[in-house]
């Protein structure tokens, strides 16, 4: 891959990383001000609740979309950690056309949905629900674009990665 475009896309990258980080420090400080406002100051509000809600929905969206990477993602790999690497290839383009049709074909009903909910207003922030939902949007578009790509690069011979377990992350 041209060093530009890999220099481009770490940068890129990183700055997901930030405003993941920028939206979950703002769920804490709204965690922290609720616990303030409702136990120190007895006056229980319900926008911080609310936007601790909305965030959580924004950080999952955002770092599935963004910031995960393919070998960090849960699965139940039992069978495809033990196939070779043209099988372990196979496998993966099977499970990329499922998921990249499905998503495909549900995209038009969930833009459709999602602008309807221009409508609707949450209860204390009076955010449109369009707004508080269109981080789906982004999601699914760039699974899908994640999916291609990868596939991309399986036909091209890069066969998905072994299951290394010396380098898994935290929950193994």
């Amino acid at each position: 891959m041209n060093p530009r475009l890999r220099a481009a896309g770490g940068w890129l990258y990183a700055r997901a990383e930030n405003v993941l980080a920028g939206m979950l420090a703002v769920m804490f400080a709204a965690f922290l001000l609720q616990i303030l406002f409702r136990y120190v100051l007895n006056w229980p509000t319900g926008w911080t609740n609310e936007l601790s809600a909305v965030l959580w929905i924004w950080i999952v969206l955002w770092g599935a979309a963004f910031v995960l990477t393919e070998q960090e993602e849960m699965r139940f790999d039992l069978i495809y950690a033990s196939v070779g690497p043209r099988t372990r290839g196979a496998m993966f383009l099977i499970c990329a056309a499922s998921l990249i049709f499905l998503y495909g074909f549900s995209f038009p009903a969930v833009v459709d949905y999602v602008t309807f909910m221009k409508v609707e207003k949450t209860a204390y922030l009076k955010l449109r629900f369009d707004w508080v939902f269109c981080i789906y949007i982004v999601f699914v578009v760039a699974i899908i674009v994640r999916y291609l790509w990868l596939s991309w690069q399986v036909l091209r011979g890069s066969a998905p990665e072994e299951f290394d377990p010396t380098k898994a992350g935290s929950g193994v």
